[in-house]
């Protein structure tokens, strides 16, 4: 009998695209998936720390798992990703009848460490402290994949960060930032877009410096050898690097916008997420210039205070972050923007708290993913609890900002009314399946009741007829192009 795994996927895009890889990994190893937890011979918990709760969510949902384990005693549970690299010991401690806990630097050896458990039938802990440089093939990537999506694919192009920010656990948990090489990820797209997939969504933790240390690498070995390295240097730093000749050290992202937007097949290219400190003009360049760019920038604000964004050590002042802004719209024709912004950060006072409120009026943003503060063990902001704003404060200042945000969203969704925008289609709407929902290049969220059928993947002009503050609404004006992909029919096996 084919076994059945289930993998649940906390936290962000870079954790769901490492579950893709993870569930990849499985059927190549003879499971077959399944949406039931009773069903489930593994079951991976892919974790996240980024916020508070995120503790209480792991540890809650293996609570419930144990009690399925003690009905079903064949059941191995394996726990994965951030959470796992943090809390490490404290897992099996706190959850003795979890069988395999791996990290962030090993999600490749997941299998193998499952295979290990039911060898010896002792509990599995392997967590390593970084990813090898030069060992592109650890790369979640490099590995084989089951997408959530038959037409739109994740594809990592950097892992790791060399920020310092205050607030974040991600350099302690995802490590220094490494660049896979510029011809591996194009290679990749490639594959892709062979299988159908036509949006890609390129993943860093901060993509706009993608690619500098591979030329910082290439420098090295040039003035240490006085020769090229032995890596292909276009494959590490792609073509348009060495015709350039400089062979100076720079970002490569502009570039690679620009080759994986060229890929026969792919219409839409997005990524995530830029840091605003370097946001380059040529980045804004590529933007304009390559058709299958999505008109779309995340670019995390995270405060509007200067004092507060020195404190974060986010290496920018609210001036500088609403110049780089305005140079992406007057470059980027019809660009909409979205935003991270932290409230009540240790030592927040209400002048730091307005400062955010202009600036985020000012910035008119079409969407924005507001959060509390939460301390995360580990990082610089976690020993400030003595500054600590008290929660009701945060709540009344997260409700006012909320409502400038708002605001701006409503106003920029109104503008759309009237107007016939290319929609990619999702699938039927969750709260009305006799409707039918898609993105625009904008990613904003668009309903809309269709004449015949459409399948997900499906590109279709929509005439926007109404807005709110979340989403538009529309009608169906014309198919563009059916799915490229095939659809993937579950098989149950006996």
């Amino acid at each position: 009998m084919t076994k059945r795994y289930l993998v649940r996927t906390f936290g962000c895009q870079m954790n769901e695209h490492d579950s893709e890889r993870l569930a990849g990994l499985l059927e190549a190893d003879g499971y077959a998936p399944t949406t039931e937890v009773e069903d489930a011979d593994v079951v991976v918990l892919n974790t996240c720390c980024i916020r508070e709760n995120a503790d209480n969510k792991l540890y809650g949902t293996l609570g419930h798992l144990k009690s399925v384990k003690d009905r079903h005693p064949g059941m191995e549970i394996v726990v994965a990703g951030c959470l796992a690299q943090k809390d490490q010991e404290v897992v099996a401690e706190r959850a003795p009848y979890v069988d395999v806990v791996l990290g962030t630097h090993n999600v490749h050896r997941a299998v193998e460490l499952l295979h290990e458990h039911q060898r010896t039938g002792r509990p599995v802990l392997e967590i390593l402290s970084e990813t090898v440089a030069e060992d592109h093939e650890l790369f979640p990537s490099a590995l084989p994949v089951v997408r959530e999506s038959g037409h739109s694919a994740w594809v990592t192009i950097q892992i790791g960060c060399d920020n310092s920010c205050a607030f974040c656990i991600v350099p302690a948990v995802r490590g220094s930032e490494i660049s896979r090489p510029f011809g591996d990820v194009v290679a990749e797209v490639e594959r892709a877009a062979a299988d159908g997939v036509t949006q890609v969504t390129l993943l860093g933790q901060n993509v706009n410096s993608f690619g500098r240390d591979l030329t910082l690498r290439l420098r090295g070995d040039d003035a240490t050898t006085g020769t090229a390295t032995a890596v292909d240097p276009a494959f590490l730093a792609g073509p348009a690097w060495v015709a350039d000749g400089a062979r100076r050290p720079r970002p490569l992202f502009a570039d690679l916008l620009r080759s994986v937007g060229d890929v026969p097949g792919i219409r839409r290219v997005r990524y995530t997420s830029p840091h605003p400190k370097d946001l380059r003009p040529e980045t804004i360049a590529a933007m304009a210039d390559v058709p299958a760019v999505c008109e779309h920038l995340h670019l995390p604000l995270q405060s509007g205070s200067d004092r507060i964004l020195a404190a974060m050590h986010r290496g920018y002042t609210a001036d500088r972050y609403l110049e780089r802004l305005a140079a992406a719209r007057a470059g980027i024709d019809d660009l909409a923007v979205t935003t991270d912004i932290i409230v009540g950060f240790p030592g927040e006072t209400d002048a730091d708290f307005e400062a955010t409120l202009q600036v985020a009026a000012e910035a008119r943003y079409d969407n924005a993913f507001t959060f509390v503060y939460s301390p995360r063990p580990g990082t610089e902001a976690a020993g400030l609890a003595d500054a600590a704003v008290p929660h009701d404060v945060a709540a009344d200042r997260m409700a006012r900002l909320r409502t400038v945000v708002e605001h701006s969203s409503r106003q920029d969704h109104e503008a759309r009314v009237g107007r016939v925008e290319e929609v990619l289609v999702e699938g039927p709407s969750r709260r009305d399946p006799q409707r039918l929902t898609g993105r625009t290049r904008h990613n904003r969220l668009v309903h809309f009741a269709a004449d015949e059928p459409m399948r997900a993947g499906t590109y279709a002009t929509v005439l926007v007829t109404g807005a709110s503050t979340t989403n538009l609404v529309g009608d169906p004006v014309e198919v563009l192009a059916g799915p490229a992909h095939r659809t993937r029919i579950p098989v149950s096996a006996g």
